[in-house]
């Protein structure tokens, strides 16, 4: 097997694999990603049948950058023949004193000349007969947000990255990194590979490898989950006839329609305890599923029912919960790709970024990405005040 490669991406999670397959289809063979746990682990935060997309967000970058990632996701799907996103519409409900003002959404929507409906309570609940809503509380519905699909993402990016080239190895930890004459010396699994460019998308681990280069983040790392629900009629419930949703408020909840089990999926924001990797578990959160139970009996009843599973995955966010999408300044060959929680709907978007950034010099989406710099300033202080609501 060959040692040398113009780019390592560590990490085979969504953004990684997103990477690697971006980076071979520029330069082939060229490509080694390394994952230090099988490819379909559940240890992170990449596994599951939904996560939502949408083009309603709190600032018009990534509205701008949501854009691009549809139509991302519309190239990869026409090359591996894998439907990934499905379309379904979504809402933002809030009461309408709330701790997340739908204006800022509505702004930013509106700066990008996307398309919505404000509606009220009463209107939700004759569109939507799911909810249970009253006229102190009102949404905005967007026609083209859905479901992103991790499991057949991430397959679709591997498989596509090996047909490009690409060597991808898992059960792999790197153990080490070395500057050596202009490359990166990385150690991994007893070997050791030469790179002239590394990318680093490790999510809950990316201090661990940051380590290296005297570099680290303010990160917070909680153990959330999500739960599917054996409802009494799934198919109310159906994605043709119930959109993905948020509650904007705190605490904060979200949930998808009947998809890829049989029932609904719905969950808290940020409702779990701080972890590291090696204390999580993943055992239910008591705390947290009582009060996204009690939410649902309240306004979703026709939602609940025995559960189907609960599945705990790690979030690992920073203290504004922006991404991280750049080069380290100091070290301009090693790239940090980071989700902060909510960046799957951009995980193919941000492998093309950083391919585009490593064969081109710079991405078309550059000037969206200034306030995901890796030494923004709030990632430079020591004790940042956190505000993990999006």
């Amino acid at each position: 097997m060959r040692r040398a490669f113009d780019a390592v991406v560590v990490g085979l999670g969504a953004l990684g694999s997103a990477a690697a397959y971006w980076l071979a289809r520029r330069y082939g063979d060229g490509v080694l990603g390394l994952e230090q746990f099988a490819l379909e682990h559940d240890n992170g935060a990449s596994r599951d049948h939904s996560r939502i997309i949408r083009l309603s967000y709190h600032r018009p970058e990534y509205v701008r950058l949501a854009k691009r990632a549809y139509e991302t996701w519309a190239l990869v799907e026409a090359e591996a023949g894998t439907r990934i996103v499905t379309r379904t519409g979504g809402l933002d409900v809030a009461p309408r004193e709330a701790a997340i003002p739908l204006f800022d959404y509505t702004r930013s929507m509106d700066a990008e000349g996307v398309p919505y409906e404000h509606l009220d309570g009463p209107e939700i609940m004759r569109r939507w007969p799911q909810w249970r809503l009253g006229d102190e509380h009102h949404g905005l519905y967007q026609p083209e947000s859905g479901i992103a699909d991790p499991n057949r993402a991430n397959d679709a990016h591997r498989r596509l990255a090996r047909a490009h080239g690409a060597t991808l190895l898992d059960r792999t930890p790197v153990t080490r990194f070395r500057e050596a004459g202009g490359e990166i010396e990385v150690e991994a699994g007893g070997q050791t590979y030469r790179a002239g460019q590394v990318v680093l998308a490790a999510d809950a681990w990316t201090n661990d490898l940051l380590a290296a280069f005297d570099r680290r983040l303010p990160l917070t790392i909680t153990q959330e989950q999500v739960t599917y629900f054996a409802c009494p009629r799934p198919e109310d419930f159906a994605p043709d006839r119930f959109p993905i949703w948020i509650w904007m408020d705190v605490p904060c909840f979200y949930g998808f329609p009947t998809y890829g089990e049989a029932g609904p999926k719905a969950a808290e924001d940020v409702g779990g305890r701080e972890v590291t990797p090696a204390t999580r578990t993943w055992d239910r959160d008591e705390a947290s599923f009582g009060r996204l139970t009690a939410f649902m009996e309240r306004h979703l009843p026709g939602g609940l029912g025995p559960p189907i599973y609960t599945k705990s995955c790690l979030y690992t966010m920073p203290p504004d919960r922006d991404f991280v999408v750049d080069r380290l300044p100091d070290h301009q060959a090693v790239h940090v790709l980071l989700g902060a929680a909510h960046g799957f709907k951009y995980a193919s978007l941000f492998g093309r970024i950083v391919a585009e950034r490593i064969a081109d010099g710079t991405s078309p989406s550059e000037a969206d990405l200034a306030g995901f710099r890796v030494d923004r300033p709030i990632l430079l202080e020591e004790n940042p005040t956190t505000s993990f609501m999006v």
